[in-house]
């Protein structure tokens, strides 16, 4: 369930959901109310509004802390530090990007390896997003050059050709700059 909330632009578009509609029915029923049904000035007390003010706040914060909770083992440097700390050895893969390409030092992977994407611009700001193959974004990177290259470590789950397409506006052949890598199954 977890994955589908964080790792889709549906699940987020759910959650996004779960929080605006409570609301919206709420208030469209106060506006009703106030126009239709009794459009006298309220004589609710102040401590009463005052009561619900509070604890309508407390449910808004406490939601919004538990799912930044919940998607911390979502955040590509946790999953980086899980990966390191697994113990498995890290290949290292460097990466260049450049006006509508990308030089990169191996293009071939062994699904369930942890790889380092070590990646930097050498020109204008690039964006180095891998999809897989269903077509879901599995990580991205904004490249900026003159800045210390980015890294991230990624483990493929599943083997196929992976798609690597440009997600920052890079000039009139940036709808162009794309590429594969293949990650094939595990042998062992």
């Amino acid at each position: 369930m977890l994955e589908f909330i964080y790792l889709s632009g549906w699940g987020a578009f759910a959650l996004l959901l779960s929080f605006q509609l409570p609301f919206m029915f709420f208030f469209l029923h106060l506006i009703y109310k106030k126009t239709y049904v009794d459009s006298a000035p309220s004589d609710t007390s102040d401590e009463k509004i005052t009561k619900f003010k509070n604890i309508w706040m407390t449910v808004v914060v406490v939601l919004f802390v538990a799912v930044n909770l919940m998607s911390i083992q979502y955040m590509p440097a946790v999953s980086s530090a899980r990966a390191v700390a697994s113990g498995q050895d890290v290949m290292e893969v460097d990466v260049t990007a450049a006006s509508w390409s990308y030089e990169m030092s191996t293009r071939e992977f062994v699904a369930g390896k942890p790889i380092r994407f070590t990646a930097k611009s050498t020109d204008t700001v690039h964006g180095f997003a891998i999809y897989s193959p269903d077509g879901d974004v599995l990580f991205t990177m904004m490249l900026v050059p003159g800045v210390t290259a980015s890294s991230l470590i990624y483990t493929f789950k599943e083997p196929g050709t992976y798609k690597i397409r440009c997600l920052e506006y890079c000039g009139a052949a940036h709808h162009e700059m794309s590429d594969e890598i293949i990650v094939k199954a595990s042998t062992s």
